[in-house]
């Protein structure tokens, strides 16, 4: 199946921008039933100076700056793929939650070495009381002895769900993950790091992944940003999971980038030298391919 997704930022300033530098995560990644087939990057006013290189997880980064006083900026991304829905493995198949962490605990092999770094602390996972008992309790209801890791992590998943309500004015990008366990609210940025809390409370790779959600009835978090978490699982990789939607990714979800939180990917952020007050507005489109084409970016 063919996807278009088109991305779309725009900040209003009050006053004008004399000079800004912004880095962007945008570009969908290769992935196991992901092909990226073009990306364009558009952005308005043109910028002085572009570069765009791989970060240290993979993630296609590009890095601008403009000179120029301006009192708009508008970075727009379009991109289309070739979508596989891969069926999960199926959960009686995959190892005991107990027998991942000990594997990775172990280093038992490379790709439990390359794993582990998403078992730590990170800028807005595990600060504070991020690591508490308070996760870990919440996490174990799920994750009960020699219970295999893909039906543990999915039953998390769907309690995530059941117990948060979807509320964007719950929180905020500073809202630490402890307050969001606290309130029960907000939004899939919130719920993804709250699983990721719960999965390294209690010794398991967990990493933040970015991306987009094909609209459809029901669904949460479609045409803005999305964002779920992959838990590891040594013989089958990285295992998807949408605490927001209570499902596992497939088919309908594009991956853009993934790290250790969302301050590894975010999507646009940067810095700016005046402009008074702003507004930023963003728009998210996934859908069919597009019948027309600008010059690649």
């Amino acid at each position: 199946m063919k996807l278009s997704a088109q991305h779309t930022t725009t900040y209003l300033y009050s006053e004008p921008v004399a000079i800004c530098h912004t880095e962007v995560h945008l570009s969908p990644r290769n992935v196991p039933g992901q092909k990226l087939l073009s990306f364009e990057l558009e952005i308005r006013p043109e910028p002085d100076f572009l570069l765009s290189r791989t970060d240290y997880f993979g993630n296609s980064t590009t890095y601008f700056s403009i000179h120029e006083p301006h009192q708009t900026l508008t970075v727009e991304a379009l991109s289309e793929l070739e979508i596989e829905s891969e069926e999960p493995p199926c959960p009686e198949l995959t190892p005991s939650w107990e027998r991942v962490r000990d594997q990775v605990r172990e280093v038992a092999s490379e790709d439990c070495f390359l794993a582990s770094e998403f078992l730590y602390r990170s800028p807005l996972v595990g600060q504070g009381t991020g690591f508490g008992a308070e996760f870990s309790n919440y996490a174990l209801t799920s994750f009960l002895p020699d219970r295999p890791v893909q039906e543990a992590a999915f039953d998390l998943c769907r309690r995530i769900f059941k117990d948060f309500r979807y509320d964007p004015r719950a929180t905020n990008i500073s809202t630490p993950v402890s307050e969001v366990l606290k309130l029960r609210a907000g939004v899939c940025q919130d719920f993804a790091h709250v699983m990721i809390s719960c999965l390294r409370s209690i010794g398991l790779p967990a990493r933040y992944v970015s991306g987009y959600l094909k609209s459809g009835e029901n669904t949460r978090g479609a045409e803005a940003s999305h964002a779920w978490c992959s838990v590891f699982c040594p013989g089958f990789g990285w295992l998807d999971f949408d605490p927001t939607n209570d499902t596992i990714p497939r088919g309908d979800h594009v991956t853009l980038a993934f790290g250790r939180d969302y301050s590894d990917v975010t999507p646009v952020k940067g810095v700016a030298l005046g402009g008074g007050e702003q507004i930023i507005s963003v728009s998210v489109g996934v859908g069919a391919p597009m019948k027309t084409r600008r010059g690649t970016a």
